[in-house]
């Protein structure tokens, strides 16, 4: 459902691309490691030891969001959380981000200033001393928002998806599940009778339960322990956003072991834990004996059974969320 401009609201078409971006460029903070930032054809990013992390994203309405159900706000915060994690799972610390928008010429201007608000609190919330340092605007028939993040590995290696070894600790930071959960709430109680995504409707479930709505529109992943992992020795770590038992999968193939996750330390509910999508967490191993940073948690081990992802010695499948899979072709 495209947002429309509400009396002497401008549209973007309205004012044009200069103005636009006078109007969001003083909303966002280009972070400290940007020697330049935007105003110029590139920004100019510090990378002290001679190297960087980089990773990209996409969120487009309809298969990503829902702009019935998600706020502006609630998009960049989630556009930054997206890739923030990418780099923590490389043991990187976020340094800066680069975002392009496309929207219809009729969004309001107050949707893409909701949208750097949202990058700029999120990056403050989750990467402090992170920014934005440009970006570029484009029109199209519906809303997208790439971005592109960097990281700075101070020196130390990249944690791989390829380094996991047998006998080494499996564990867990962040969320499992919350996010599938909230999303499940949105779609059965948030929609109309046709099934379409209702404002009203979500507000009434973001009410109920706002934890787990919170989860799915503006994740909070722990985006500082890919750095306290990389400290206290990781040997491989990925960002859980397809799902755990799918991410697991993608270590347990680089990395040619196994994963047995220990089904006690994940809770009852593991279906939801090993098949949902979004939450954002980091999966890691360590070696054996490792004091396990906070805020992770050992949830099962390394084990000699190449490309396996089992739990209690027995295997699963790799379930998770796939962009070409399942989607109806709505927006909403």
């Amino acid at each position: 459902m495209e947002r429309v401009a509400r009396r002497g609201e401008p549209t973007i078409a309205e004012l044009g691309e200069t103005a636009v971006l006078g109007r969001i460029l003083p909303r966002l903070h280009a972070g400290d490691a940007a020697l330049l930032g935007a105003g110029d054809d590139a920004a100019v990013v510090a990378a002290a030891d001679g190297r960087f992390v980089v990773t990209t994203d996409l969120l487009v309405h309809g298969p990503d969001f829902r702009l019935a159900w998600s706020t502006p706000f609630e998009l960049g915060w989630k556009a930054a959380a997206t890739n923030l994690t990418d780099v923590a799972a490389m043991g990187a610390r976020p340094t800066a981000l680069v975002v392009a928008l496309a929207a219809p010429p009729s969004t309001p201007v107050a949707v893409l200033e909701g949208i750097a608000d949202g990058l700029r609190e999120g990056l403050a919330a989750l990467a402090p001393g992170a920014g934005v340092v440009g970006g570029d605007l484009s029109a199209s028939t519906v809303l997208t928002i790439a971005v592109t993040a960097f990281g700075d590995l101070d020196d130390r290696a990249p944690v791989l998806r390829s380094g996991a070894r047998v006998g080494d600790v499996l564990a867990h930071a962040g969320a499992r599940g919350d996010a599938a959960r909230g999303l499940a709430l949105l779609f059965a109680e948030g929609t109309d009778a046709s099934g379409q995504p209702d404002p009203d409707r979500a507000a009434e479930v973001r009410a109920r339960h706002p934890e787990l709505v919170r989860a799915q529109l503006a994740p909070q992943p722990p985006v500082a322990a890919g750095v306290a992992a990389a400290l206290a020795g990781a040997t491989a770590m990925i960002d859980v956003s397809d799902g755990l038992a799918r991410d697991a999968r993608r270590i347990a193939e680089a990395s040619g072991v196994g994963l047995d996750f220990d089904g006690a330390a994940l809770g009852a509910d593991l279906r939801v834990a090993f098949a949902g999508a979004e939450d954002h967490g980091l999966l890691a191993t360590f070696p054996p004996g490792t004091d396990v940073p906070a805020p992770f948690d050992v949830v099962g081990r390394v084990v000699p059974a190449p490309g396996e992802v089992l739990v209690d010695g027995r295997g699963i499948d790799a379930e998770g969320w796939d962009p070409y899979e399942g989607w109806d072709g709505r927006s909403g």
